[in-house]
């Protein structure tokens, strides 16, 4: 049997997608699926000919390929005659190209017909959550979608810090809203917390430099960091040191960050997207180690950091209910399990 052929965009910056795809890569192979990795360069999801012609080829390459959403959306045509010809290629979607905060409405409509089109020439779409698989069957007519969710590796319990320390993990787009972050942070500067924003920081240079000058000019130079992007062992001082986890985003399709957050005994604040979820992972009816705030509510997000920093019950009991979810995560084993099922 050919071996099953992954495509995936040419980036080796941090992120919950290429997180997944490394890990769902190697959990296939432990289970004894030969896969062939092919890492396409190009600006996905609009890249030159050069890289659409190069997708083309693989796509017809072999019997069976799994292709990242962002590089499915590029080329639609290349996957309608890869399936026609009988090949079966699997779309694995991290995230709506679409939603990415910022595009004209103009590149918007680009990305969202692009994207509906390679979705539905496709054998199969996956995506990573179940929110997201209803989103992508409602906005591209798709009659299904299958959901394969990350798995998770329990970590060393964090210690924390004294005064508790606010984590957000995330690259500095826009998506990620940051800005909202540091507004709510500004309401409740006579707490004692400090908070560290982890995330390449060289995406966006003009919003970097708006929040470092939010930093300054709140006075915060000793209590609010941007690290850069961090990886292996300094992220792993970060988790250590951390008290909750905060992810502010616009939009995210599942947020394997609140997993990683959980996998390491430590509760999150997140927005009403598909990180509400991943909080969820304990199943329904558990109390959830954290809460869910509005997208982009400054003010609400500001009431939810403001108990948690003012009482130590809350976050006593935040904290135990992680310890609980902890130890029930899914595994990668069941993420290539459901995917070895659809492919």
């Amino acid at each position: 049997m050919s071996a099953t052929a992954f495509l995936t965009w040419d980036s080796q910056r941090p992120s919950g997608g290429n997180t997944y795809n490394a890990e769902l890569i190697g959990a296939l192979r432990a289970a004894g699926e030969e896969v062939e990795v092919y890492r396409v360069p190009g600006s996905w999801p609009a890249p030159q000919a050069a890289a659409r012609e190069r997708a083309a080829q693989i796509l017809n390459r072999g019997a069976v390929a799994i292709v990242d959403g962002i590089v499915a959306s590029g080329v639609p045509e290349a996957i309608d005659q890869a399936v026609d010809a009988g090949r079966r290629v699997v779309v694995l979607a991290h995230m709506a190209a679409a939603d990415e905060h910022g595009l004209s409405e103009a590149e918007r409509a680009r990305r969202e017909d692009r994207e509906g089109r390679a979705f539905r020439a496709a054998s199969a779409v996956v995506a990573t959550s179940k929110t997201a698989a209803r989103d992508l069957e409602r906005r591209h007519r798709l009659t299904q979608v299958h959901v394969a969710l990350p798995g998770m590796r329990a970590q060393p319990p964090a210690a924390g810090s004294d005064p508790p320390r606010i984590l957000a993990v995330g690259a500095v787009t826009p998506t990620k809203d940051h800005r909202t972050l540091l507004r709510a942070l500004s309401h409740l500067s006579e707490l004692h917390w400090s908070a560290r924003i982890v995330g390449s920081d060289d995406l966006d240079p003009a919003l970097t430099g708006e929040l470092a000058a939010m930093i300054r000019h709140e006075g915060w130079s000793d209590r609010v960091r941007l690290t850069g992007a961090l990886t292996g062992e300094p992220l792993e001082v970060q988790w250590c040191a951390a008290d909750l986890l905060v992810l502010p985003s616009r939009h995210e399709t599942y947020g394997l960050v609140v997993l990683e957050a959980l996998a390491h005994g430590i509760p999150a604040v997140v927005t009403d997207t598909g990180a509400a979820e991943a909080l969820a992972v304990g199943g329904p009816g558990r109390p959830l180690p954290g809460v869910v705030v509005p997208v982009g509510d400054a003010s609400a997000l500001a009431d939810r950091l403001r108990a948690w920093a003012s009482a130590d019950g809350l976050r006593t009991a935040w904290r135990r209910r992680a310890g609980a979810v902890r130890e029930m995560l899914p595994s990668w084993e069941q993420t290539a399990r459901s995917v070895r099922r659809i492919i």
